[in-house]
């Protein structure tokens, strides 16, 4: 029930829903998207304590989050949201700098490219680009994670099933965040039962899915996961808040996976909007969750001694 959550959660809720209808007229297209995810970055301040330096991957934009205590061998790939459309590392920043610290992680955040400029399979491309570049420079595959949010969530599923169908070293475990999953934007009751409730509105996916998948890649499994095979990958730790339009796929994508025969934990949080853990400065329910996350990587993930 709402009402047994933090105040300053029932808070920012009522504030998020009185200005429901502008944030959903805002994102009837995809320039309003990309000013509206625009408008998060340097929003919340990285946390202290975490060095961000940049990187090209071969090309690919992106950039490092360290934090003072990181375990010398443990890294996280990251993937942002957005529906394919919108995002970048700088939206998540402050995000990934708290999970890098709880996780005692250093995160490689890379800038994929969005459509429509750059359609399917142009993100899964880049971002297999960045796990490359990582193996090259003598990450071991068991000491990376690969994670995401929204899009990102998906975008990890896809990276996993190309790793193992190409060949390639499997990363050490993945976790979809909230994970989008489904290009069709038709799977589960949650689309219709928590719209209005969820922060995130549904159209933007609609918008990301002509923009990304176009007609024909509605169920490739490398765009919809939904769709693909899922077995053979690393542990999945899923998690997902109740409110959220994606909850559905959320839960679908874990039970796809155990009935695969794969090691998946579902992690249902009560009463949590889309990507709750962006507010982790806000209310105490979005770093219980992201405590939860850097808790089950660090679980899943060798660190080896402390970085200098």
């Amino acid at each position: 029930m709402l009402e047994e959550r933090s105040p300053e959660l029932q808070a920012f809720l009522k504030a998020v829903y009185e200005g429901a209808d502008r944030l959903a007229a805002a994102s009837r297209d995809i320039g309003g998207v990309r000013e509206i995810m625009d408008g998060f970055v340097g929003v919340f301040p990285v946390p202290e304590g975490v060095r961000v330096d940049p990187a090209v991957c071969d090309g690919v934009l992106a950039e490092w989050l360290t934090p003072a205590d990181a375990a010398a061998k443990r890294t996280i790939l990251y993937l942002h949201g957005g529906c394919y459309i919108s995002g970048s590392p700088g939206v998540v920043r402050e995000f990934c700098g708290r999970l890098a610290i709880a996780s005692r992680s250093r995160i490689l955040s890379i800038d994929y490219r969005l459509a429509p400029e750059h359609p399917f399979p142009a993100a899964l491309e880049d971002a297999l680009t960045c796990y490359g570049w990582l193996l090259e420079r003598g990450h071991d595959s068991a000491h990376i994670a690969v994670a995401g949010e929204s899009a990102g969530g998906g975008l990890t599923l896809a990276l996993l099933m190309e790793c193992r169908d190409r060949g390639l070293p499997m990363p050490a475990c993945g976790v979809p965040i909230s994970p989008w999953v489904d290009m069709e934007v038709s799977f589960g009751e949650s689309l219709v039962r928590n719209e209005g409730i969820d922060l995130a509105p549904v159209e933007p996916l609609r918008l990301g899915s002509a923009a990304y998948a176009g007609a024909e890649n509605l169920r490739n499994p490398l765009a919809s996961p939904l769709h693909g095979d899922l077995s053979g990958l690393p542990p999945l730790l899923v998690q997902v808040g109740t409110r959220e339009v994606l909850l559905d796929e959320g839960v679908e994508i874990a039970r796809l996976v155990e009935s695969a025969g794969g090691d998946v934990t579902l992690q249902r949080w009560e009463d949590m909007i889309h990507v709750w853990h962006w507010y982790a400065s806000i209310f105490p329910e979005a770093r219980d969750a992201i405590e939860a996350l850097g808790s089950w990587i660090a679980a899943h993930v060798p660190g080896g001694r402390r970085a200098a």
